[in-house]
């Protein structure tokens, strides 16, 4: 287990000008740009979405400081920071920064981060060297399809289901390999008007690679793949969130009286990550 002893003094875990979801609705639309700015808002207690129109970035907060995760875009960092302080908080009680999955759209904005607010970074072991480098592994699905990002520091290395805490924070990662080798999701609680909320952050799992690459030529890789979607079915998860907000519908569902707030949240988009890397299989054997 992870944990982390801060002494962050004067956060303001509920701050009184926190955007509505409405605002980033009126701004953003579906499959948005990744370096567009869209107003932060409160997701539910205290968790909040500080990313783009394009991108996700989550920070949860508490008086003993806060954790974000995803980093986005290397320009999409100072987005990131403008919602951030746009709430009331400071860049300095962001003390833990973590991540999705290995690619530039998600990590490339770490650096940046972390040397302004000091943070340090947790990675899981295959994504460690990636970030470490700033170079997308060799295995990757999408390998050779991306240029190189900002290296940045790996204070530590968290294995799945070692659960990270910060003060009272407690977030659970899973591995959720797929689009990537070192991807993991994240589980924790929110709370907000005494009404607590299972919060999951599912990270992309979308079967995408190169043109060389063939899903069919990895059976190991496949079956964590297809493990890692069946933990995520499974999960407690009453409120979904994903690395592009767009692949789990996130302005559809903000527009419902229940929000983002939805029992098979999970379910559904598990179900739908199967039926797509089902397809790519068939096709990948009908090319043979």
């Amino acid at each position: 287990m992870f944990k982390l002893t801060a002494c962050a003094t004067g956060v303001d875990v509920a701050p009184p000008q926190a955007n509505s979801s409405a605002e980033w609705m009126n701004v953003c639309t579906d499959w948005d740009e990744w370096d567009k700015a869209g107003p932060a808002f409160r997701v539910f207690g205290n968790t909040y979405y500080v990313g783009t129109c394009g991108i996700s970035a989550i920070l949860i907060t508490s008086n003993d400081g806060h954790i974000l995760i995803d980093g986005g875009t290397e320009a999409g960092a100072d987005l990131i920071i403008n919602n951030i302080e746009a709430l009331g908080f400071s860049l300095s009680d962001v003390k833990l920064l973590l991540h999705s999955h290995e690619h530039f759209d998600h990590v490339a904005g770490l650096a940046k981060l972390q040397q302004r607010s000091g943070a340090k970074l947790l990675a899981s072991p295959e994504a460690a060297p990636v970030l470490r480098t700033g170079t997308v592994a060799d295995n990757d699905p999408q390998a050779g399809m991306h240029a190189d990002f900002p290296a940045t520091r790996v204070d530590g290395i968290i294995q799945a289901g070692e659960i990270v805490k910060l003060g009272g924070l407690a977030l659970t990662p899973i591995a959720t390999p797929g689009h990537t080798h070192g991807a993991l999701s994240w589980q924790w609680q929110s709370c907000e008007n005494n009404r607590c909320v299972s919060m999951v952050y599912a990270d992309s799992l979308s079967p995408v690679s190169s043109d060389s690459y063939h899903f069919s030529d990895h059976s190991d890789y496949v079956d964590a793949y297809q493990q890692g979607l069946k933990k995520l079915a499974a999960l407690d998860c009453q409120l979904l969130m994903t690395p592009h907000p767009s692949a789990s519908k996130m302005r559809e569902r903000l527009a419902q009286v229940e929000g983002l707030i939805d029992p098979k949240g999970c379910k559904v988009y598990a179900a739908d990550v199967v039926n797509r890397l089902n397809k790519r299989l068939d096709k990948e054997k009908f090319k043979q």
